[in-house]
């Protein structure tokens, strides 16, 4: 069995909820989640009938604190796996900034991420 991406970013994202998952690939549990769904995320947030960047970069953040906790936030020092290109196929081109912003507030907040995206010109990539 190969260790090489134990650890991947899954995003769920619709119209009202944005859900962020940590996976250990290697027995198939979740080791850090965090959802607009929660009380302690939606309170804090003005999103209405619809969640937007502001509350997908929050989501980011309460994830990126829980897998510290968990001491996961180097994913053992093999980084957290996440293939942009294929969570924007699956949400859709209009929750590609949705998906930057979650990137980008794990990173910012010191996760250690591997981009397994193969976009190499970075057209779909926006500037925060």
């Amino acid at each position: 069995m190969t260790l090489l991406k134990r650890y991947v970013l899954r995003l769920f994202i619709s119209l009202k909820y944005i859900t962020a998952n940590v996976v250990d690939r290697n027995n198939g549990r979740i080791v850090a989640t965090a959802s607009t769904v929660e009380h302690s995320i939606k309170n804090t947030l003005e999103c209405g009938r619809s969640c937007n960047a502001k509350a997908a970069t929050v989501v980011g953040e309460v994830l990126a604190m829980r897998l510290k906790v968990e001491g996961l936030h180097q994913g053992e020092g093999r980084g957290i796996h996440v293939d942009v290109n294929k969570e924007v196929e699956k949400k859709g081109f209009k929750n590609r900034t949705k998906i930057w912003a979650i990137v980008n507030s794990l990173k910012n907040s010191g996760v250690k991420l591997i981009l397994d995206d193969n976009d190499d010109d970075n057209t779909s990539r926006p500037n925060f």
